[in-house]
């Protein structure tokens, strides 16, 4: 669709970058998935506290979410990418550092800095959305979101050779840290050349009625009470929240629990990435044409059937299958909240609201990951497999009993 001022290969251009970086931090994001649990005890020699590292982590990306978003709907979208993709390149090389010199005091806040960096960069997908008019906006986000894909390629094929016969100190973790932020590096070259920033574009697919001004940005309270954003919000929750949750305990699980090696784990997460990004342009399509109720739904039931399953499995592949079904309910229903958030609000409010969600979540999936962590040290691997089975179902009744039309807002 033609935009005034902007050529249909000026969005093209604009997707393809902001696929790009949503490739590069996935890579790196597999690390910390992989990692963040194992770093932290090793650095620290506190074993019962190993959902700590990542409940650092995710917190961190979710006291950034809200605040970045409100000031995308500020300055724009790509300045707040850069400072995101700056705060990871400079948390990765503290977090080299500290494991380089063996000191906590250097890892902690390196991992505060790369969930800076997560939680800005997950508003891309709010920058997709912007480009698109709203019966193509779930395919606009999944465009942007494709890009984890070539990220689910690109973080084995860098890291898993630097654990290949190395032993597990924190030591041997320096190089991998130091690598994520040389692809960050790459990343932050990317969005600069993002241009025009992908709010104008929003700004020019739902202009000011002719004579009348454009209504100014309604307060966060307004926005959470407009039809249709509780769902999504929900929905939005628990998938997150149980995603990060249990992709950022599988490396102890993998490695602890069911005794493999650490290099296994690269082949789980990537077989998760791949199924949180694999199908996205058919299942981003698929959205907008069943509509965002059956999605949201639907990809929350995927989830509940894949930790269920957790169990069960323990061998490599049984647990990356499972893993990859996560992805792909994950994949159906946080790309459905999205683009039913972004549908009820105007350019200058989706960044508040979307990062609202994102703080939410994000806090929530910190705690599930501290808990997780105790859950696991006390009961095993099925405290984690039944709690967040049922933390994924639970919203589905809420959903589907409360369930009404939800038409976009004018003009977005």
């Amino acid at each position: 669709m033609a935009v005034p001022n902007v050529s249909p290969a000026g969005v093209r251009r604009n997707t393809i970058l902001l696929g790009a970086a949503v490739a590069v931090n996935s890579a790196v994001l597999q690390l910390v998935a992989a990692v963040s649990s194992l770093t932290f005890v090793l650095v620290t020699d506190i074993e019962h506290l190993l959902g700590l590292g990542p409940a650092i982590f995710l917190t961190s990306a979710a006291l950034a979410a809200f605040p970045a978003g409100r000031t995308m709907d500020r300055l724009g979208r790509v300045p707040v990418l850069v400072a995101g993709l700056s705060c990871g390149v400079a948390g990765t090389l503290l977090t080299s550092l500290g494991t380089r010199v063996d000191s906590a005091l250097a890892v902690i806040p390196g991992f505060v800095l790369i969930g800076i960096s997560s939680g800005v960069m997950l508003l891309a997908r709010t920058a997709g959305g912007d480009m698109y008019p709203p019966e193509r906006r779930a395919r606009g986000i999944s465009l942007v979101l494709f890009g984890a894909v070539f990220g689910a390629i690109l973080g084995p094929a860098v890291f898993g050779p630097l654990f290949a016969g190395r032993d597990l100190e924190p030591q041997a973790l320096a190089l991998p840290w130091l690598a994520a932020a040389g692809l960050l590096a790459v990343g932050l070259v990317l969005v600069l050349f993002i241009r025009p920033d992908p709010k104008k574009i929003a700004e020019q697919l739902a202009p000011a009625r002719e004579g009348e001004p454009r209504a100014p940005a309604a307060p966060l309270g307004e926005l959470v009470r407009r039809p249709g954003v509780i769902p999504a919000m929900l929905a939005a929750l628990a998938s997150f929240a149980v995603m990060v949750s249990v992709m950022n305990l599988t490396g102890y699980v993998v490695v602890e629990e069911h005794g493999h090696h650490q290099s296994s784990v690269f082949p789980i997460i990537g077989a998760h990435v791949l199924g949180m990004y694999g199908l996205v342009l058919f299942i981003g399509a698929l959205i907008d044409r069943m509509g965002r109720t059956p999605a949201l739904t639907g990809g929350l039931a995927v989830m509940g059937l894949s930790c269920a399953g957790l169990l069960w499995a323990e061998s490599v592949w049984a647990t990356a299958v499972l893993l990859f079904g996560l992805g792909v309910g994950w994949n159906f229903s946080f790309v459905a909240a999205t683009a039913q958030l972004v549908d009820r609000t105007a350019p200058a409010e989706r960044g508040r609201l979307v990062g609202f969600t994102d703080l939410i979540g994000g806090l929530l999936g910190a705690a599930l990951a501290l808990i997780g962590g105790f859950a696991l040290e006390a009961l095993g691997v099925s405290a984690l497999a039944v709690g967040s089975t049922i933390l994924v179902l639970a919203p589905i009744v809420w959903i589907l009993g409360r369930r009404q039309p939800t038409p976009a807002v004018s003009g977005a």
